[in-house]
């Protein structure tokens, strides 16, 4: 491939609208152009990217007995309607009619056409287990798309799906994918994931996990425990607090807090601990508008994922109105009747709480649960914290770090197997549903997380094993006669030894020819010149600076083979 006819343009000036590195670096070196908020067209230079990362994947699902099939992106929204999901699934899902007037959905996961491709098929025990898998564009319809390729709304993704006989079976079976993902991540440039335990979110079941590339950079909250191998997204972390009660219980008193509505300005104006506070976080169902106050320990944070979880229902922040009866800034447990009231476990077993009186201008000091409202149910509603208490070894150890998703796996269970009444019929004849597991990995992710892993200021650097291109040729002056044949033949020797190059001959700076060489990212960089010529060589460098060589003319490609053999091994 010569750079000349490459389709699409590279530009100095980075982007003002790009956040993350990933994202600056693709728009400037062309590799993605967006064409909404979180939908992009791939450049050749991604694609080639992609499709190499797409190549190892399926490597490593043949590996463990997948067999690749092809789901459809439209649905009719009666398949859904089978599972329970077409009500339960919020907004993300993009749903309407054809022309007949029947509602259809896109496909934004795909475990429904997974059972209903093969329920047929499994009605005997004989058959299983077995594994399909499909690469694809799926849209979900993400509220807050962003970061490029890391958050989009339009995405490519391999989602595998495995059916077995029982669940010993199904964890065999997901200690294999386990693996293989961990393998997917090492041959695409990612060996040091870290695997922590997750939500399962509207996929369902209780065993998950998601495969994480730990950066700043990262949009997701990991937690991990100095002290042992305990490690969650925030969203499954749990949040453990003690709390010893005061020796002495104050009796419920309302105090004058004139425009004090933040938990911060009520304790700080009482002068209390905030950790001796109440606190209301509000929300509303999604689509019966119906109000949920949370009330937790003044320090923390509310997760919204437990919340949903335990409610089984989408929400989102509330709008408070004077019609809502509810009076913002000022909620408290006493008295209130206008929503569904939930109690974190951070309030278990303390007293004299500060906590708002359902009175404008006006909280509680002296609270006590039990006493001033009556006996609950505390659940585990709130976000984890750096120094709070691991679940595991119970040491005050946790720490808190930000990371970018790039896979997961789920044991289902039965949940579509018997919302769909897949069957299949034992040894004696009894009928059962099998059990599933799933297994996704986003393609284009990926690429962006290794490309935030593998930068400079001045473009990617990328593994060979994903890299558009093994060799950048350059020939600078190429109006030379001589530098120009040599680089000629370079690349004419380099096609027919099937060594994937790209070649720039442009009549170009030195500088510009660089700047799109740094941009592309490609491993290895071979550059032919007349000054090289004069001192019978050429200079062969790496992208990430550790190979600087002078090779002569006729060893250049048997130098070339051999660092492209130590790079792959560094895989």
């Amino acid at each position: 491939m010569k750079l000349a006819n490459l389709v699409g343009d590279r530009y100095k000036e980075r982007p003002v609208e790009c956040v993350l590195e990933s994202h600056a670096l693709m728009v400037r070196g062309g590799y993605i152009k967006a064409v909404a908020n979180g939908i992009f067209s791939s450049y050749p230079i991604l694609k080639r990217i992609t499709r190499k990362i797409e190549q190892i994947i399926r490597e490593e699902m043949d590996a463990i007995d997948g067999q690749e099939v092809s789901f459809p992106v439209v649905m009719p929204a009666s398949l859904w309607e089978e599972s329970g999901r077409y009500e339960s699934v919020g907004r993300e899902m993009a749903r309407f009619e054809d022309r007949n007037e029947t509602p259809m959905v896109l496909g934004m996961t795909h475990e429904e056409p997974a059972v209903q491709l093969v329920r047929e098929y499994g009605q005997t025990y004989a058959k299983y287990p077995f594994m399909i898998y499909q690469i694809q564009t799926k849209f979900r319809d993400e509220a807050r798309p962003r970061g490029g390729l890391i958050r989009t709304r339009e995405f490519v993704m391999k989602d595998g799906y495995s059916y077995h006989t029982s669940q010993e079976d199904l964890d065999k079976y997901y200690s294999r994918a386990y693996q293989a993902y961990k393998n997917i991540c090492r041959r695409a440039g990612i060996p040091d994931i870290a695997v922590v335990a997750s939500d399962s979110g509207m996929m369902g079941g209780d065993v998950s996990h998601e495969f994480m590339y730990l950066t700043p950079a990262g949009e997701d909250s990991i937690v991990i425990c100095k002290s042992c191998d305990y490690s969650a997204n925030m969203e499954a972390a749990d949040c453990i607090v003690v709390n010893i009660p005061s020796v002495t219980t104050e009796p419920l008193t309302k105090v004058h807090t004139p425009n004090y509505k933040t938990i911060e300005e009520v304790t700080s104006f009482l002068k209390l601990d905030i950790k001796k506070s109440c606190k209301a976080v509000v929300y509303q169902v999604l689509y019966t508008g119906k109000y949920v106050v949370l009330f937790t320990r003044g320090d923390l944070e509310a997760c919204e994922t437990k919340i949903t979880k335990y409610l089984g229902e989408d929400i989102q922040p509330a709008t408070i109105d004077e019609n809502s009866g509810l009076v913002a800034g000022f909620l408290g447990p006493a008295g209130l009747t206008q929503a569904q009231i939930l109690f974190d476990n951070s309030l278990k077993g303390t007293n004299n709480l500060c906590c708002g009186a359902n009175e404008i201008d006006y909280h509680f000091t002296g609270f006590q649960i039990e006493r001033d409202y009556g006996d609950v149910e505390y659940f585990d509603f709130s976000k984890a914290f750096e120094g709070g208490i691991c679940p595991k070894c119970n040491e005050t150890k946790l720490t808190v770090s930000r990371g970018i998703e790039v896979g997961n796996i789920f044991q289902l269970g039965d949940k579509y197997t018997k919302s769909m009444n897949m069957r299949y019929s034992d040894e004696q004849g009894e009928l059962h549903h099998p059990v599933m597991g799933c297994y996704g990995i986003g393609v284009q992710r990926l690429a962006a997380s290794v490309c935030e892993k593998y930068h400079d200021e001045k473009g990617p650097i990328w593994p060979i094993s994903i890299a558009p291109w093994q060799i950048h040729l350059c020939c600078l002056r190429s109006d030379d006669a001589e530098a120009k044949g040599f680089a000629d033949k370079l690349y004419d020797d380099l096609l027919k030894n099937k060594i994937e190059t790209i070649y720039d001959d442009r009549q170009v700076s030195v500088g510009v020819m660089f700047s799109d060489a740094d941009l592309v990212g490609v491993p290895i960089r071979v550059v032919v010149s007349p000054r090289n010529m004069k001192e019978n060589c050429c200079e062969i460098t790496t992208r990430d600076k550790s190979v600087n060589e002078k090779i002569e003319p006729d060893k250049v490609m048997d130098f070339i083979k051999d660092l492209i053999s130590r790079l792959s091994l560094l895989k």
